[in-house]
């Protein structure tokens, strides 16, 4: 399965859990990584050279650390303009049909924090809820996020393990 990440970290080089999944996804065959604060640092993205890229991967996931209880803005920008009407749904919006979507986050907060009671309030899953809706409307089968927790106290060991865990999730 060809697998496409789009990665959104505006300041990738002073991240450590998604510097270290960049670099560990690289080195698979059938990954595709696609830094987009590299590609587009005017915010001009190129629209249908993203839609080519979209179709040629059975995969999409989406690859940010989250922020106020949701992903970068370039991200939110690069999926309203990529996953336009007439690609992704409406008439012949068929596009991303069938393809297999997911996310994965890095989470500054630890696992207890993000539930009912907790200090969020809310799950990952909760919060997540209007990219797995995007996913059901566009026609993709939405797979579980791939969440680190506490990702600034995570020790390198766990940094390792981490991007281990996400590299097997992606390559079976």
């Amino acid at each position: 399965m060809k697998t496409l990440v789009i990665l959104t970290h505006p300041n990738i080089e002073k991240s450590r859990i998604n510097k270290a999944w960049m670099t560990r996804l690289e080195s698979e065959e059938n990954i595709t990584i696609h830094n987009i604060y590299k590609e587009y640092p005017d915010m001009k993205i190129d629209v249908k050279k993203e839609q080519e890229l979209v179709e040629a991967h059975d995969r999409i996931v989406f690859e940010f650390p989250f922020y106020w209880y949701n992903a970068p803005a370039l991200l939110k920008m690069w999926q309203d303009e990529v996953f336009a009407f007439g690609f992704s749904h409406g008439p012949n919006g068929d596009k991303l049909k069938g393809k297999e979507f997911m996310l994965a986050i890095s989470a500054g907060g630890q696992e207890e924090s993000y539930r009912a009671g907790g200090m969020q309030r809310f799950t990952i899953s909760e919060l997540t809820k209007t990219f797995e809706n995007m996913a059901s409307f566009t026609k993709m089968n939405y797979k579980p996020a791939f969440v680190a927790y506490d990702a600034h106290n995570l020790t390198d060991e766990k940094v390792k393990e981490s991007a281990e865990a996400l590299a097997n999730l992606l390559t079976k």
